[in-house]
């Protein structure tokens, strides 16, 4: 192959990489289609294995690294409002990452001379399960998470929890790609039909699933009154909390003219922190201000669940005020339930997103960890309890913003008893209607997961609420001040679904299964590799042992 045509085929493979990349951020909610195009969930998979089917060791994993920058550039560019920092973090992770997922790919190709789809899928999907655990979890991206809208299609996920979807999206796509790639459909035909079989009957199915609930009859329901004040809760100080105290409490109170049940405000909607300035009034006027808070919240006549950081001393050897003037503290995003005339309970939340709300390498990149402090980031300690709040019979608990990203979080409240989800959330900074939906994509698969209905009462969007079924009601409009009251169903004698009782399983399976396999064809690819030099050596001593035969005849003649 000439240096030319190599040339040519890297730009060409770059090209429909970076085309691919695009076209999958077009999947989701993005800066040039609001809503996104889900049904590319379906297709834009089959070049990006193309392309590594047919790269070299040499080039795979640049192209890797190539297309998981661009397409966390495209999918999550509204990171830049946040930070200028942020826009960088998470496509340059995601690169080195998909660095490694090409190489692993690429590797199945190797180990299978046929077939090789079947093994690339499953370690595809291995590798979607994987990049959500651990500190650096970053679900946004999941092919799956694209289709929220085809709500017949997700009921699977009760059962699988979103990785099983995974499956019925990506399988087809790889196994196409190898039949472009090798030019042959005859050698992969069944591999194809069954993979559009599984994806028709999980439709299907989910068809006649989502008509049972449809008719299903709640036990109760439970009118929720969501407030949506769009603001900017942080910047400004006293001033701008005592404003956006005043809206949360007029938006309330017109709420209250349709007689809820109860007021669910967004995360972080009352910045002062209650319990540091309860302790330690060294601020008259923002202490008054917390005192106003907690009346309001006390007296309001029905339960109000909002958030509020939970600030606590840091060294109890130190005084609460430093000689340099710092405060002495550490600090939780918390929600707090006002019930029966106070602060009934609190929640912390427990998953934080690294390296904005936390920074899991500050003993290891001091550098960066000071970098990101002069840059004016700010710093939460982790929850350790996934608490559920009981008002009037009903269980709850509140998943606080990012949190309602993780599936096995939120079945873990909903398997120690809690019969609906509030997530409050603060999006505000994005200034991003897209980023709003994004988010509230995730959202959607966990109401389905646990079949318990989900409120989200956000800062700025998507205020709603979204039924076990998946659809969704009474969607708020975005960046305004307004308020939602929402029916909320509530089954007594659901019973946890076989998600809810096995969070992750199936991705777990993944993971032990593309181990497995992968583990299983290096063996038998070295053995065979070893039975070919010994079949060789055995031909060689055979050759020779008939050579020198042969010369002993001649010697005798």
């Amino acid at each position: 192959m000439s240096v030319l045509k190599k040339v040519l085929d890297f730009i060409l493979d770059l090209l429909i990489l970076g085309l691919s990349a695009f076209l999958a951020s077009l999947a989701f909610p993005s800066k040039y289609i609001e809503d996104g195009i889900p049904f590319l969930a379906f297709f834009y998979l089959i070049p990006v294995f193309y392309v590594i089917w047919r790269s070299k060791w040499s080039t795979v994993w640049l192209y890797g690294a190539f297309y998981g920058f661009l397409f966390y550039l495209f999918y999550n560019y509204w990171l830049e409002t946040f930070h200028p920092l942020a826009i960088l973090i998470a496509p340059i992770l995601e690169s080195v990452q998909y660095a490694l997922l090409f190489m692993c790919l690429r590797l199945s190709k190797t180990l299978l001379k046929r077939h090789y789809s079947l093994l690339g899928s499953l370690l595809y999907l291995a590798y979607l399960y994987l990049t959500q655990q651990g500190f650096l979890a970053y679900p946004y991206g999941n092919i799956a998470t694209a289709l929220d809208s085809y709500t017949s299609l997700i009921q699977i996920v009760s059962v699988t929890g979103i990785w099983g979807l995974d499956l019925v999206v990506v399988l087809p796509q790889v196994i196409v790609s190898e039949c472009l790639y090798e030019k042959e459909w005859k050698e992969n035909k069944w591999d194809f039909l069954v993979s559009l079989l599984i994806l028709s009957l999980t439709w299907i199915g989910g068809y006649f699933v989502k008509r049972k609930w449809e008719e299903k009859t709640p036990d109760r329901v439970m009118r929720i009154a969501a407030i949506q004040h769009s603001a900017d809760t942080w910047k400004g100080g006293y001033s701008t909390y005592k404003e956006n105290f005043e809206n949360l409490k007029r938006l309330t109170m017109e709420a209250m003219e349709e007689k809820p049940d109860m007021v669910v405000w967004s995360e972080t909607a009352f910045v002062p922190s209650v319990a540091w300035h309860s302790a330690y009034p060294n601020n008259v006027s923002t202490s008054k201000l917390c005192n106003d808070f907690v009346s309001f919240g006390s007296n309001l006549g029905v339960p109000l669940v909002t958030g509020n950081p939970e600030g606590v001393i840091k060294d109890k050897e130190l005084a609460p005020i430093l000689e340099s003037g710092e405060w002495n503290w550490k600090t939780y995003n918390t929600v707090i339930l006002f019930s029966e005339g106070g602060i009934k309970g609190t929640y912390r939340k427990q998953h934080l997103v690294p390296f904005t709300e936390y920074f899991p390498y500050e003993k290891e990149l001091p550098w960066l960890y000071n970098l990101l402090l002069a840059n004016d980031y700010k710093w939460w300690e982790t929850g350790e309890e996934a608490t559920v709040f009981e008002y009037d019979g009903v269980k709850f608990s509140t998943p606080i913003c990012f949190e309602d990203t993780f599936g096995y979080l939120n079945a873990e409240f909903v398997s120690k008893g809690a019969q609906m989800l509030l997530n409050l959330s603060n999006d505000f900074w994005s200034m991003s209607v897209q980023a709003e939906k994004q988010h509230y994509q995730l959202a959607v698969f966990r109401a389905v997961e646990n079949r318990v209905p989900l409120v989200r009462s956000t800062n700025s969007g998507m205020t709603c609420l979204v039924l076990p079924d998946g659809s969704t009601e009474g969607v708020l409009d975005t960046f305004v001040q307004a308020w939602g009251i929402y029916e909320v169903p509530i089954y007594s004698d659901n019973g946890p679904t076989f998600y809810t009782r096995h969070p992750d399983l199936v991705g777990k399976l993944y993971v032990v299964a593309a181990a497995a396999a992968v583990g299983v064809l290096i063996i038998y690819n070295i053995s065979k590799v070893a039975n070919e030099k010994r079949r060789k050596r055995q031909e060689e001593e055979e050759r020779l042992s008939k050579l020198f035969v042969s010369m002993d005849e001649k010697v005798e003649c």
